[in-house]
């Protein structure tokens, strides 16, 4: 009986060496057919869980996600910043509201709704998708608390079904001092939307943010998730019912967040709804009239606190690669999904699309203010869009004439993150606290005041205007970054540049938890 089986043993042993050799001779002859000629329709390879760190973008994750604390308003209960402290403990009071969480805007101490909902939305989108990546480098636990902080404050900043506060702090009181948070004594009022004054983007931005960090939430916490669910469902019919934009509402607020349409966010917070919720009225609700009138199909845009419609139709376009025959074969979800390719295509060098709007170094480049949050948001939708393919066996995406793999797209993020990181005519990291050279005089209160220095409001001024770096790393902060002509002034009071904010932080983390490993299979939100 041992001999025999032995014997069979062995044969099927040869059998198989010879079935593995003719396996790996055809995949290596497959590769080297992909490698020079991907033809149309061909399976893109299998991704598979999360492999190798990057060391480089580890890093650069580990210090990126410590400006969110640098930023973190009220009483600080595990404090990681040691230059930070309780502020702002007050804020919400005029309104008998607890509004001391959330996120200081930038290097000032305003508290505004409409980016700093979009900052949770983005940090959710990227926690969903990379998660698991975040957690191979420990990182996924701070942003989950990160993410929390904010949507505690958005939670009771939204008073009643048709109230939402959206700023805490007036601009202008704020801007004319130079203190530390730990310090202000200005009086903080607070600016809502309602059925009088409408937002529908600051509304619908909010449900987006409540709605994406529910799924956050949900196996880990699964009564906050439903509280926040609730609050999207209420906000995203106030931001539907009563249609305006804030800005129209609200002319005040146009010097600093001025919001050029609310039709996308509707657009953002309902595709956020459904993949939240699995119902159906939201995804009819993007492919009926609301999208014909909103998503402007086949005209690319670029994704911002402002602009939603490119994050949209990536987001949508998950459900083209991975949702159920009901909804997957709906042609108007294929319009998000050739709008979002058409996206792609616009930000890949060699495509005949490509957009002219880049550096001579190859970053994109749109505005002068705060120059790095398009290149870095776009790098970010472009790593999703990759991992989209690679998980559902998609070859390539065409762009007139040529075509693209996932690789492609990969390519052209780590391009973006690189340039950020150092790799740019200037050989200087835009990310403080990465690197060997990096911005030292950040425009950033808290980060250029002494924690022993005794300043007021207006005596504070002579901190923002000292010749001396600051005393304090605002590790992780993405400042604004370069001119077209790839230069930077590192000066306190060069705002355009040196600034940094919290929404740049959300993609800047977004585009470097896609990266810090390699490419991982797309999970359900569910």
């Amino acid at each position: 009986m041992g001999e025999k089986s032995r014997s069979k043993g062995g044969w099927c042993g040869w059998l198989l060496v010879l079935i593995v050799a003719a396996a790996i001779a055809f995949g290596i002859f497959v590769t080297i057919k992909k490698k020079h000629h991907a033809s149309k329709g061909e399976a893109a390879p299998v991704p598979g869980p999360p492999g190798a760190v990057t060391k480089k973008y580890a890093d650069a994750l580990h210090a990126a996600m410590q400006f969110l604390d640098v930023q973190k308003s009220g009483k600080l209960v595990h404090n990681k910043i040691p230059w930070r402290g309780d502020s702002a403990l007050d804020d919400g009071s005029p309104a008998k509201v607890d509004l001391s969480k959330g996120m200081y805007d930038a290097g000032d101490h305003m508290k505004f709704g409409f980016p700093m909902a979009y900052t949770a939305t983005v940090l959710s989108w990227s926690i969903l998708e990379y998660g698991d990546q975040m957690k191979v480098v420990n990182q996924l636990e701070p942003a989950q608390d990160s993410l929390r902080w904010i949507t505690d404050y958005l939670v009771n900043a939204h008073l009643s079904d048709n109230v939402l506060i959206i700023q805490v702090g007036d601009p202008d009181a704020d801007h004319k001092c130079w203190d530390r948070p730990e310090d202000m004594t200005e009086k903080r009022p607070l600016i809502q939307v309602n059925t009088s004054f409408p937002g529908s983007d600051v509304a619908a931005e909010t449900a987006a943010a409540m709605a994406s960090a529910s799924l956050v939430f949900k196996p880990i916490d699964s009564t906050y998730s439903d509280l926040l669910l609730k609050h999207a469902k209420q906000l995203f019919t106030f931001a539907d019912k009563y249609r305006g934009s804030y800005s129209m509402s609200i002319p005040e607020v146009q010097t600093y967040y001025n919001s050029t349409g609310y039709g996308d966010e509707l657009l953002w917070a309902a595709s956020w709804l459904y993949h939240a919720t699995k119902d159906k009225s939201y995804f009819d609700y993007v492919t009926g009239k609301n999208g014909e009138e909103y998503a402007n199909w086949g005209s690319p845009t670029w994704f911002s606190w402002d602009n939603k419609l490119a994050g949209t139709q990536v987001l949508l376009s998950r459900i083209s690669f991975f949702g159920s025959k009901d909804t997957s074969n709906s042609a108007t979800l294929q319009k998000y999904r050739d709008s979002a390719e058409a996206v792609m295509c616009g930000l890949l060098p060699k495509s005949p699309t490509a957009t002219s709007s880049r550096t001579d170094s190859g970053l994109i480049w749109i505005s002068e203010w705060n120059a790095l949050q398009h290149p870095v948001a776009s790098a970010f939708l472009a790593v999703v869009y990759s991992d989209y393919m690679l998980s559902s066996r998609t070859a390539e995406i065409s762009c007139d004439s040529d075509s693209f793999t996932p690789a492609d797209l990969r390519k052209f993020a780590t391009s973006q993150a690189d340039y950020v990181l150092g790799n740019n005519p200037a050989k200087l990291s835009y990310l403080v606290g990465y690197g060997d050279n990096y911005p030292k005089f950040v425009h950033h209160r808290g980060a250029s005041i002494p924690m022993d220095a005794k300043t007021g409001c207006k005596d504070g001024f002579q901190w923002l205007d000292s010749d001396k770096p600051n005393p304090n790393v605002a590790a992780g902060a993405l400042v604004g970054g370069p001119f077209l002509n790839e230069t930077y002034i590192d000066s306190r009071n060069n705002s355009m540049q040196a600034e940094p904010s919290t929404y740049n932080s959300a993609v800047i983390v977004a585009l470097l938890s896609g990266l810090v490993t390699t490419s991982s299979v797309v999970q359900s939100f569910t």
